[in-house]
């Protein structure tokens, strides 16, 4: 196969796996997910203000939604494209952070 076969193929078995997870049929994000350990909770509470309450209407929405046992209209669901990563540069920072910390504390 060619490159940009396999580059379509790539592209489309990871919409197809967004998807399939479920959480976007609620309008949450990748970011939204994600497991809470210290780096996520350090990377929450460094998030700006409106960002952090975009993030908790999306949650408090799905919660609702999901014990109504409905879904979003589709049209509302999040697609593959339009989710941001919002959280992510912020919690690469803490653990940059946190390794070099461990790093100044094992010399």
């Amino acid at each position: 196969m060619s490159r940009r076969m396999n580059q379509l193929i790539t592209v489309g078995f990871k919409k197809w796996c967004y998807n399939a997870s479920g959480f976007n049929k609620y309008g949450l994000m990748r970011d939204d997910v994600l497991y809470e350990n210290e780096d996520v909770l350090e990377a929450l509470r460094r998030l700006p203000k409106h960002l952090l309450d975009e993030r908790n209407f999306r949650i408090v929405r799905a919660m609702q939604i999901d014990s109504q046992k409905r879904i979003l209209p589709e049209e509302q669901w999040t697609r593959y494209e339009d989710d941001v990563m919002y959280l992510q540069p912020y919690i690469k920072e803490v653990q940059k952070e946190r390794e070099e910390r461990e790093k100044w504390e094992a010399s």
